[in-house]
């Protein structure tokens, strides 16, 4: 079993619209998993179910902050640049709040870059010992032909699950105007061949409670979204 990364200060980075009922048992595991975390910060996208209340109500047993973005802007991956800007932690762990993403899993993120092995770790459900239990056909498909179509560009197999570490300063730099979803696939991209980056396998639940954002409609949609940002990345780069 790795050791825990306690020796350097931790902030999760968990972008939420409506998920209320996800965020006490969320809160819950990542305490488990991690009960030496400096903050979870959530960035709240204008929640009309209670969310920032359930947030808030938490803090007095837990190292939890809410920062609300009025104006949400630059979609998910506006909310972590919020959360990156605002987070005390040195290292950052972002992922999803419904419960998607595996929390027993972030030690073994963070320990490639406490011990200055990787710049960042990412969660990978394409690698040996990663699944994807219960979901549709469709939104395999999607996913498998997006991660194998940005592989060329990320050397990464698994650029698109959105669950990693990093440190704080990295992520700002990478990606100070990240837009859209996959914030981690353009780090990635910007970081190019000098970014050393570790796939840790995990097992991506489907979500247990509260209404899902995707469907065949979104995945179509962000296909095509995610084609002219690579196309757009790749032109800065050059």
């Amino acid at each position: 079993m790795p050791q825990e990364p306690l020796q350097e200060s931790i902030s999760i980075v968990i972008p939420t619209v409506n998920e209320a009922e996800n965020i006490e048992p969320l809160v819950a595991q990542i305490m488990t998993a991690m009960p030496g975390v400096r903050e979870i910060l959530f960035v709240d996208d204008r929640s009309n179910d209670g969310t920032p209340g359930e947030i808030c109500s938490l803090a007095a047993a837990a190292p939890v902050r809410l920062v609300e973005r009025e104006i949400p802007t630059l979609g998910l991956s506006g909310a972590v640049i919020t959360g990156a800007r605002a987070a005390c932690g040195d290292i950052l762990v972002v992922m999803d709040a419904d419960l998607s993403h595996p929390p027993e899993k972030i030690p073994d993120l963070l320990q490639p870059i406490v011990i200055g092995r990787a710049d960042m770790a990412i969660g990978s459900r394409y690698i040996p010992g990663g699944t994807t239990p219960d979901w549709p056909l469709y939104r395999k498909a999607m996913s498998r032909v997006a991660a194998a179509t940005a592989y060329p560009l990320t050397g990464v197999h698994d650029s698109m699950c959105g669950f990693f570490a990093i440190r704080r300063v990295l992520l700002l730099e990478l990606a100070p105007r990240a837009t859209g979803f996959k914030i981690a696939f353009e780090a990635i991209v910007r970081g190019g061949r000098s970014l050393r980056i570790v796939e840790v396998p995990i097992e991506f639940r489907d979500r247990r409670r509260g209404k899902s954002k995707m469907s065949l409609g979104v995945a179509i949609l962000f296909g095509f979204r995610w084609i002219a940002a690579a196309g757009r990345i790749l032109l800065r780069r050059r």
